[in-house]
């Protein structure tokens, strides 16, 4: 059966030519889709159909997407982390200088000149004055895809880099320069940091991470990066520093009412992702995620369900998300063995409250022996996959 899979934005084609035509209806129009496709059009309260298994997502954040809403209908959500990165690490290199010169000022006031420019660029280009970053410290909160990648390049431009990531895994701790000192806590950042750049995810810990309590930690004419989120920083207190000269500057991605026209403040209408190759890379590493899951159950990159894959074997592959709670595994098993099924492979993981149990099967599955693995106490969603 061919199935529809929505897509709720323009997404890039190099991705959507990915979905193969004999096995999904791809488009803006389809109804009752089995797969959405999306990168920043308000999901938050979209009723979803019974039909529908995943929501993938072209970009990493998922603000848009009720993701507690999916987890409890079995909906499983996909992001595409470090498919955008090397295009927010450029626009970030950029924001260093905009934060050190006054760039944009200069700009601006250019554009008014009308007679005896080059005199006048002489005589008053000393009030855009600013410095250099080599020498300077970088702090970089948060060592992710797109937050290592702005350290090594940091490192680069002769800049002294300290990070802090309390949650930094193996491989991006592999990707780091070795000339990125780790710092044990975000304090250690503040103390010492000249600029400070923001590389977390928007939760109820970081909200607000950056305020009158925290800036007061922070050396004398720092300058803060956020191409993040805009709720990582406090907009009131913010502002006092600038007003003060505590904050020197602060460029972000993310304009809003608050900051716009602020002195100090450059805003930049979030084109962090925005460039050609990344919507590509996004689209591609999405429809791969949803045609993968789709077709053979396996999960990569996901947000509410662990990641899992095997290799497919048998008649026929049964894949089930479940609560994360005990005997549910051995009432699975269970279920098979009353059917005379034999499980040929099988695989389980856990997140949190979740967990995801693939098997591989040899013969058929009954309607009878799916009602039954439907009605275990725990269990989501079942499908079968041929």
């Amino acid at each position: 059966m061919i199935k529809n899979i929505k897509l709720l934005n323009k997404i890039a084609k190099v991705g959507t030519d990915k979905l193969d035509r004999e096995l999904f209806n791809v488009g803006e129009d389809v109804e009752a889709p089995y797969g959405i496709m999306v990168r920043s059009a308000n999901m938050l309260d979209m009723e979803f159909n019974p039909e529908l298994r995943a929501i993938a997502r072209a970009g990493a954040g998922v603000n848009n997407i009720p993701i507690d809403r999916c987890t409890e209908h079995g909906v499983v959500v996909f992001n595409t982390p470090g498919a955008n990165a090397n295009a927010v690490k450029e626009l970030v290199i950029c924001g260093l200088m905009l934060a050190s010169r006054d760039v944009v000022g200069g700009v601006k006031w250019a554009g008014t000149l009308t007679e005896d420019v080059a005199k006048q660029v002489e005589k008053g280009k000393s009030k855009f004055a600013g410095v250099e970053v080599a020498g300077k410290t970088l702090g970089v909160i948060g060592l992710g895809a797109i937050g290592g990648m702005v350290a090594n390049t940091a490192v680069h431009l002769r800049m002294s880099v300290v990070g802090c990531d309390p949650y930094l895994s193996v491989e991006a701790a592999w990707n780091l320069n070795h000339h990125v000192t780790k710092a044990a806590a975000y304090d250690d950042i503040y103390a010492c940091a000249d600029y400070i750049t923001l590389h977390v995810p928007s939760t109820p810990q970081t909200k607000g991470m950056i305020n009158k309590e925290t800036i007061a930690k922070m050396k004398d004419g720092v300058r803060i990066l956020n191409f993040s989120r805009a709720d990582l920083v406090n907009a009131a207190d913010l502002k006092e520093a600038l007003e003060s000269g505590k904050v020197a500057a602060y460029v972000t991605d993310f304009p809003t009412e608050e900051v716009i026209n602020v002195k100090g403040v450059v805003a930049i209408p979030h084109l962090g992702a925005s460039t050609e190759e990344s919507e590509d890379n996004c689209a591609v590493m999405a429809a791969q995620e949803l045609a993968d899951y789709l077709t053979n159950g396996n999960v990569r990159n996901s947000v509410n369900f662990p990641a899992i894959s095997m290799a497919r074997s048998g008649d026929a592959r049964i894949c089930m998300l479940h609560k994360n709670v005990p005997a549910v595994l051995s009432s699975i098993t269970t279920c098979f063995s009353e059917q005379g099924i034999n499980i040929e492979n099988m695989t389980n993981k856990s997140r949190g409250d979740v967990a995801y149990t693939i098997l591989d099967i040899t013969g058929e599955a009954s309607e009878d022996s799916l009602d039954k693995l439907k009605a275990i106490d725990g269990v989501i969603r079942v499908r079968i996959l041929k």
